[in-house]
């Protein structure tokens, strides 16, 4: 950079004609100036101004090397437009695996958010289980997971980690609706519909029904929970979801209520990417947004 420094000096007499003049410009001393450029035409091996008496100004050798400060400062400014593209202040590209609860609400909301600031990155999502998620981690499929209560953790470095509840989902016009807090017992005593056992929803509901007198005994077992969702507006059923994934109910016909948290644990949503991994850095703003954002509402 300090052969650049003196071209650009070099551009910088040449403009005023001046070595003086240029010298001010610069808050240093003339002598200090002109030292700089005959050292530079010691090294260059030819002298690029003619010294006149009332100034300076390039000679055929200079003019041609004016062209190649020219052409560097154009080249300079192209490159540190790429190094802005590539470190993802304006372009880049992220990809995510996340859980299905995260699809409706939280993460359309977040990836928006983050493309309001720098519009040229694009993103990549795909909605997978907890065990799919974390196997895309760990062959570079992707560059961020975000799950419910992932299976393994070997190759997974969590990034931020939050508490979710699981919630009971149900027709506003269902027996149990006007309570404000279940109890497990009695939502499995009703018809019920649970997720399919690669998620981590069923996970906690198998885990709180095991070695006591609640069993799971689902009239209908789905892998989507918009259709869990949807379906307890058809039928007098119980759901069961984490709050991140249930959008807005006012006015659905449907009503969100807390489960007793002694009949069942809250499940980790994590955050993670591959261990050891340096991120792209369009990748890690995004995490570190998705970080705060769960830091500041876990549970919407």
């Amino acid at each position: 950079m300090r052969h650049l420094v003196t071209l650009l000096m070099i551009r910088d007499v040449a403009r005023a004609g001046s070595i003086r003049r240029a010298a001010e410009d610069m808050n240093i001393t003339s002598s200090a100036l002109n030292r700089r450029i005959q050292s530079f035409e010691e090294e260059f091996g030819a002298p690029i101004f003619e010294r006149l008496p009332r100034g300076v100004r390039l000679n055929p050798a200079g003019e041609l090397l004016m062209q190649h400060i020219q052409a560097q400062v154009g080249d300079l400014a192209r490159i540190r437009s790429l190094i802005a593209d590539l470190s993802g202040e304006r372009r880049g590209h992220v990809s995510i695996a996340c859980s299905q609860a995260l699809n409706p609400v939280f993460l359309p909301r977040e990836v928006a958010r983050y493309r309001a600031e720098h519009p040229g990155v694009t993103f990549s999502i795909r909605i997978r289980d907890r065990a799919q998620a974390e196997h895309e981690l760990s062959t570079f499929a992707t560059d961020l997971a975000l799950v419910f209560e992932p299976v393994h953790l070997v190759d997974f470095e969590v990034i931020q980690a939050t508490e979710q509840p699981v919630c009971a989902v149900l027709s506003e016009t269902h027996p149990l609706a006007g309570r404000e807090e279940l109890r497990l017992r009695d939502c499995l005593a009703e018809r019920h519909i649970i997720p399919s056992p690669e998620y981590g929803v069923r996970h906690l509901l198998e885990q709180a029904t095991h070695g006591r007198s609640l069993s799971l005994r689902p009239v209908v077992e789905a892998d989507s929970f918009e259709l869990m969702r949807q379906y307890a507006l058809y039928e007098q059923i119980i759901g069961f979801q984490i709050p991140i994934g249930i959008p807005a109910v006012s006015g659905s016909g449907l009503v969100v209520r807390p489960i007793h948290r002694d009949d069942i644990e809250p499940g980790l949503l994590l955050l993670g990417q591959m261990r050891g991994r340096t991120l792209p850095v369009a990748s890690a703003k995004f995490a570190q947004q998705i970080a705060r954002a769960l830091q500041a509402d876990p549970v919407p």
